[in-house]
């Protein structure tokens, strides 16, 4: 049986974190379920920068589910309409009081895990603009991913293919995490021939 994934979507969140998140885990296998949260067609939002998302349910579909791991992109609009779903708190306090695997990239982690108080025992990251009012126990401001615990957090649309990865490498094993970055040709730096 396939690990399953939650991600939850508004309008407003952040496109690249949310498209990368969803593509890389389904890469590893993972069955992924992206929720809408509030959206009028109940199975679309706008994102960030306006870019259509069509999602496979609204949140209301996943009360019954358990997950393997909870994903939770950007984009303040977005992350702050997530934060205040009354739906997905109840399934997002009932999953972490199991102690499964949370993800959370961008403004996610300061204004949905941190408000929550999901990260007061935790060292977190997140974007440069959360860095003085994210709720936590420590703020790691350098790294462009945290692990601590059942907790992942991230910084922003540039490291959401690593923090992609290092969720697959969580659920799956360092060799998934192989197999799924290989084909990325993932690279360092540009060479220029000028």
């Amino acid at each position: 049986m396939n690990m399953k994934a939650l991600i939850p979507i508004a309008d407003g969140s952040e496109e690249i974190e949310s498209v990368t998140v969803i593509d890389i885990l389904r890469r590893a296998g993972l069955d992924v379920t992206v929720a809408v949260i509030g959206s009028k067609d109940n199975d679309q939002i706008t994102a960030a920068r306006g870019t259509k998302v069509v999602g496979d349910c609204g949140i209301t579909d996943c009360t019954k589910e358990t997950w393997d791991a909870i994903v939770i992109p950007g984009g303040i609009e977005g992350a702050s309409a997530i934060a205040n779903c009354k739906i997905f708190h109840k399934i997002l306090v009932e999953h972490a009081s199991s102690k499964k695997l949370i993800g959370a990239i961008c403004a996610a982690p300061a204004l949905v895990l941190g408000e929550k108080g999901l990260l007061d025992e935790h060292i977190a990251t997140c974007h440069p603009h959360f860095h003085n009012s994210i709720n936590c126990r420590e703020l790691d401001s350098e790294s462009k991913v945290v692990i601590d615990d059942c907790y992942v957090t991230s910084q922003g649309p540039g490291t959401a293919i690593d923090f992609s990865l290092e969720l697959v490498e969580l659920l799956c094993g360092e060799v998934k995490r192989e197999e799924v970055s290989s084909p990325l040709v993932l690279t360092t730096s540009p060479t220029s021939y000028y």
